[in-house]
């Protein structure tokens, strides 16, 4: 009996208690509901800006993707189109070599020094695929250069924009000659010299190798004529041209199977000897 008389007071106690709680739950219902009502008012406005946050987060990371994804593609597309550019100045070269009157030796430019006065260029062909020294070197766009120096499988080559190179050459359709050399202004500008001024020549005229020289075949075309002036004191012309070959961007050529007329050259050395 003493022991559930002490139970009987916590039970009491507790009994109480929960009615208590139960009677302020009932009576402060609309309080609940109201603060329910705030929680919920307070929480859409949080929402929104982590929703922002949300959406910020996944649009960096959806833009960093594209952004990868889109030098990937202008990678592919670079190579594409140098690849299509290689193709398009091999199938020019086939076709060019096809119609030579001379034999070609294909050749690819392994060094170029095109940064001072006495530029040069080497290719990978030598006395060991029939190179000689005083070969012409061109491609399908025009005249490049001269082979100075052999070895068995390289070569080097004077090109038009060395202070050393001479062309004779003439005006296509005239038989108007002059000598072409390059001015050291400009990689790609040449200047044609000893034209008589009575000749007429105009800005969009062909200039091509003469053959006169015995060094070069006759044909070869050299440049485009980009502005005349006249001669200071004499009564010629100076002539300017625009290369057609471009030797910056040039990587594969041709070396044409000519040499130098040896009778030619036999007579003009007694010639020499002479006066």
């Amino acid at each position: 009996m003493r022991r559930f008389t002490d139970v009987q007071d916590y039970i009491l106690t507790a009994f109480i208690l929960v009615f208590a709680i139960a009677l302020m739950v009932n009576r402060h219902d609309g309080g609940l509901q109201n603060m329910r009502k705030m929680s919920v008012t307070i929480l859409s406005y949080l929402e929104q800006p982590l929703s922002n946050i949300r959406i910020y987060r996944q649009a960096v990371s959806t833009n960093n993707y594209l952004h990868r994804q889109n030098i990937l593609l202008q990678d592919e597309l670079s190579r594409l189109r140098s690849a299509e550019q290689q193709n398009r100045v091999l199938r020019s070269l086939l076709d060019f070599r096809e119609e030579s009157a001379h034999p070609l030796i294909p050749v690819r430019v392994v060094a170029k020094d095109l940064t001072s006065m006495n530029s040069s260029i080497t290719v990978n062909a030598g006395t060991n695929q029939g190179v000689k020294v005083g070969m012409p070197v061109i491609n399908s766009d025009g005249l490049i250069g001269q082979v100075i120096l052999t070895s068995r499988n390289f070569s080097q080559v004077l090109p038009y924009s060395n202070s050393m190179f001479r062309v004779s050459a003439q005006i296509q359709g005239s038989r108007a000659y002059g000598i072409v050399s390059w001015p050291a202004t400009s990689p790609s500008e040449l200047l044609m010299q000893y034209v008589p001024e009575t000749v007429l020549v105009e800005p969009g005229y062909v200039i091509q190798t003469s053959g006169a020289s015995n060094q070069f075949p006759e044909g070869i075309p050299v440049g485009e004529v980009t502005n005349v002036e006249p001669g200071i004191g004499v009564q010629t012309q100076t002539i300017y041209l625009k290369s057609y070959v471009d030797l910056n961007s040039l990587a594969e050529a041709f070396i044409m199977e000519f040499l130098p007329d040896t009778s030619i050259t036999n007579l003009i050395n007694e010639q020499n000897e002479l006066f």
